[in-house]
């Protein structure tokens, strides 16, 4: 398998929104709060709105995940079941990072797969909370990745060095 990302296109808004449906229904903790169209809806108005990028298989020309990211907050990623575990999402959180310096997020606390994913890419719990402000009303964590800086090392003035000789 070779592995592309490319921008979403507004034709891609049926695979996905399923991608999107199946995530919910393979969570037995999760509710199930929009319909098949609904979530095509959803996915559709985040690709017109730019966010989306896809991951899909060169030969096959199959989407495997997708990203939506708004500046710097990552509104979704979901990986096609079949394409778990073998980098996908990893290729995308990578192409995410590699135009922010900064990238936040929300999980579930239930959704303790997705935590060790996203720990294991850099990112760090900012807070917790008890869900009453997301839509499924499930207790929820923000995690917050930051992109390392580099400091250069101190200069020694030019005395110390001198006496050093």
């Amino acid at each position: 398998m070779s592995l592309v990302l490319r921008p979403a296109r507004s034709t891609d808004a049926g695979k996905l929104g399923a991608m999107l449906t199946a995530a919910v229904l393979e969570n037995p903790w999760k509710p199930r709060l929009h319909s098949g169209a609904e979530d095509i809806s959803f996915v559709g108005v985040m690709i017109d709105r730019g966010w989306v990028t896809v991951a899909e298989d060169s030969d096959e020309q199959v989407p495997l995940g997708f990203i939506a990211r708004d500046r710097d907050e990552v509104n979704a990623l979901f990986i096609a079941p079949p394409a778990r575990n073998s980098g996908v999402g990893r290729a995308l959180l990578e192409h995410a990072k590699a135009a922010s310096d900064a990238l936040t997020l929300w999980t579930f606390q239930a959704n303790e797969g997705a935590q060790r994913f996203y720990r294991r890419e850099g990112f760090i719990e900012l807070r917790r909370t008890d869900g009453r402000d997301n839509e499924e009303r499930l207790p929820d964590v923000l995690l917050r990745w930051q992109r390392p800086t580099m400091h250069a090392a101190p200069r020694r003035p030019a005395s110390a060095a001198k006496a050093k000789s």
